[in-house]
């Protein structure tokens, strides 16, 4: 079983190539979308603008792959940006994304205390231990986070862990074969490590049911959109 990583120029693919070597892993890199489409798992990694990430995707077809990906069952898993454009659209540029996962992206408001840019160690609480991504991986465990927006799933039961940052938001998210992220695992030493070989290692027994309505972008109403 191989793993396909896309590359949509969003960046920080040589960290996530490190950890799936280092876990043994099969993996492509590629923007192609007749590359990735024989894979078995699919990765969406990413840092940047949601808009541009949008944009890239559609020009090169790869948002086509992603949806076909999640529509019949296979394992998708997005870090970072990744985990943001799977929600239906985000307030960075009022980008209309994925629509796997029902949410929208919210930006960060500055605190006293919380500066914007969120970066640096901080804990995500799972919500569903029994999730496969948390498999011995203890409760007090820390990541490593970079942004400014993060997820709001409509759904309560998509969150699978919340982190504190001037206010509670979903960390990770889940809603059948579909997981993300929001921070970065690859570069989270080996609690990180350890969430990466729990995604390789559910997608391989086929852990999370297909994500039920997995529809076209723009079929699915979404409030506060503006079109």
């Amino acid at each position: 079983m191989s793993v396909g990583v896309i590359d949509y120029e969003a960046g920080n693919l040589r960290s996530i190539e490190t950890a799936l070597e280092y876990l043994g892993a099969t993996y492509v890199v590629s923007g192609d979308p007749d590359r990735l489409a024989d894979c078995s798992r699919l990765v969406i990694p990413g840092v940047g603008d949601a808009a541009a990430a949008m944009d890239t995707l559609r020009a090169r077809g790869l948002d086509r792959l992603i949806l076909d990906f999640a529509g019949r069952g296979l394992p998708v898993f997005g870090i970072c940006l990744g985990a943001q454009i799977v929600l239906d659209s985000s307030e960075e540029n009022d980008a209309r994304c994925l629509g796997l996962i029902p949410g929208r992206v919210r930006v960060f408001r500055p605190t006293r205390t919380e500066k914007v840019p969120h970066i640096g160690w901080n804990r995500a609480a799972a919500k569903h231990h029994h999730h496969p991504l948390f498999k011995e991986i203890p409760e007090d465990a820390s990541f490593y986070f970079v942004h400014s927006f993060y997820p709001e799933p409509e759904s309560g039961s998509d969150v699978v862990a919340q982190t504190e940052y001037g206010v509670r938001f979903a960390s990770a998210i889940a809603r059948g074969n579909v997981w993300a992220v929001q921070f970065h695992p690859e570069k989270s030493g080996r609690y990180g490590l350890r969430m990466l070989a729990n995604y390789l290692d559910g997608a391989a027994h086929g852990d999370g049911a297909p994500a039920g309505d997995v529809q076209p972008e723009g079929a699915r109403s979404r409030e506060g959109d503006s079109a």
